[in-house]
């Protein structure tokens, strides 16, 4: 069963003027000037099944950040349709929805109701999410006083622990040090192996050890679907070709 699918997806967005006076923009707008739409994405079709692991790869600006964002909701298709069956935990933005004023503790409580954890459930999960962080002597010092790094380690644990069923990753698992970093692949990993969904994007040979196919997105278009080394392969050739 699919838990993710898209069919033949487009997302587009408005160009900008950049910086203009006042009344060049009213000029602009008078006149009916439009600039036409930048697409991000051009009808691109795939599935993920139901304990599938999918890596999404692709230079900067190829479409990879605007597909997960689709799957995660954050916003809508232009074109074609896009359907998620399972309860998601995005990887997205760590740290998003923290606030530097409030203490590590006050920051897991509002960062897990953001993530749609019920006081119980949060709850239950703090002692694992502490643990899991390594941060525990700083819990109670206001979020201001922590490195990137501390943050980082803070909001992966949450999103980690909320036991989703579908997980997206859009690289992250560069936070911390080695050791947290090796910590975060073996939580990805037992994710897995307990049967879920991961949807990855990463520019790293990471995605070797942690997905089964990959999908390659070139300037929005979907170019390549198959086994990650193959698709690897061929990205890589493509990369040498044009360098």
């Amino acid at each position: 069963m699919s838990v993710i699918e898209f069919h033949n997806v487009s997302k587009k967005f408005a160009r900008h003027a950049g910086q203009m006076l006042l009344r060049n923009h009213v000029t602009r707008f008078f006149a009916r000037q439009k600039e036409d739409p930048f697409f991000a994405l051009k009808h691109v079709s795939f599935s993920v099944e139901r304990g599938e692991s999918l890596a999404v790869i692709g230079s900067n600006g190829a479409g990879k950040s605007t597909l997960l964002g689709l799957v995660a909701g954050i916003s809508q298709p232009d074109g074609g349709t896009v359907a998620v069956n399972g309860q998601l935990a995005a990887l997205l933005e760590l740290g998003s929805g923290f606030h530097p004023d409030l203490t590590g503790r006050e920051n897991v409580r509002l960062n897990a109701a953001l993530l749609g954890l019920s006081r119980r459930q949060t709850a239950a999960a703090f002692e694992r999410i502490v643990e899991f962080s390594g941060i525990r002597e700083f819990i109670d010092e206001p979020l201001r006083t922590y490195s990137t790094g501390m943050v980082m380690r803070l909001a992966f644990s949450v999103a980690i622990n909320r036991d989703p069923e579908i997980l997206l990753i859009d690289e992250v698992l560069a936070v911390g040090d080695a050791a947290f970093q090796a910590k975060c692949i073996d939580k990805v990993h037992e994710f897995r192996n307990a049967g879920k969904t991961l949807l990855c994007v990463s520019h790293s040979n990471m995605i070797r050890q942690l997905c089964d196919r990959a999908i390659w997105l070139d300037h929005g278009e979907l170019i390549l679907s198959g086994t990650v080394a193959d698709v690897l392969e061929a990205y890589a050739g493509r990369q040498t070709a044009t360098a």
